[in-house]
């Protein structure tokens, strides 16, 4: 789904639909990549806009928390935040209040519906979303968060937009990148994976989205695709 509509949490109201099997078997697959290599923080993201990211991680969200996992979402696009709007939450507080003021994040982070699942959403637009978020309030934020919780996943502008996912790359354990069929173009993918390595990041694969296959009445269909950190495309595995 393109992400200039707000993103659909398919894995609550269509729970049983390909859709949201597809966000199950991408959360097995993120589960065995952590078999080796534990992953709490994991941040998702695009190469550019409207292609998926802020539903992907909203989705994923919905069915990591359904294991019975302590799940929170960060919204750390502090240009065009959605997660307010997913959960519907009030977003006149929340990270920039925590990094600019100095609230403590109990007082702003939000339960939702979903069992187990909370939510961190932007606050305020600050008009220095880089530096913010490559700040030591950031970095010590981060750390709390992730040992308060499970796994802490993590939305952020696209990679070849704005530097703030480069930013964030190095304080998390894991990165995923989505593509959207029939919009992401090839370049664009291998420049973003690029861009992401050098900042050391676990790239963990890539998400596409936006797949119609004739036996689905659904918008959604995902795959996961493994790098296993090889450049060249060989050993991938779908789900």
């Amino acid at each position: 789904m393109a992400e200039n509509h707000t993103p659909t949490l398919i894995t609550q109201t269509h729970p049983k639909s390909a859709a949201a099997e597809a966000f199950r078997t991408l959360r097995t697959n993120i589960s065995f990549s952590a078999l080796d290599r534990p992953v709490q923080s994991l941040l998702v993201t695009s190469a550019g806009p409207g292609e998926g990211k802020s539903t992907t991680t909203c989705n994923l969200a919905v069915v990591m928390a359904q294991t019975g996992s302590r799940v929170l979402v960060l919204d750390c696009d502090l240009r065009k935040p959605t997660m307010h709007k997913v959960f519907d939450l009030d977003n006149r507080r929340g990270l920039t209040s925590v990094l600019v003021e100095g609230l403590d994040p109990a007082e702003v982070i939000s339960p939702t519906l979903a069992a187990g699942l909370s939510v961190l959403t932007s606050g305020p637009l600050p008009p220095n979303p880089a530096e913010l978020l490559g700040s030591g309030r950031m970095r010590d934020l981060l750390a709390r968060l992730v040992a308060e919780h499970d796994i802490v996943l993590i939305d952020t502008p696209p990679v070849l937009a704005v530097t703030d996912a480069a930013v964030l790359a190095p304080q998390v354990d894991a990165a995923v990148l989505v593509a959207r069929a029939g919009v992401t173009r090839l370049d664009m993918m291998q420049e973003a994976k690029t861009s992401l390595g050098k900042t050391g990041v676990h790239l963990l694969g890539a998400v596409l989205n936006g797949l119609r296959p004739e036996s689905d009445g659904y918008y959604y269909y995902y795959h996961y695709k493994y790098y296993y950190g090889q450049h060249n495309g060989e050993g991938n595995n779908r789900g």
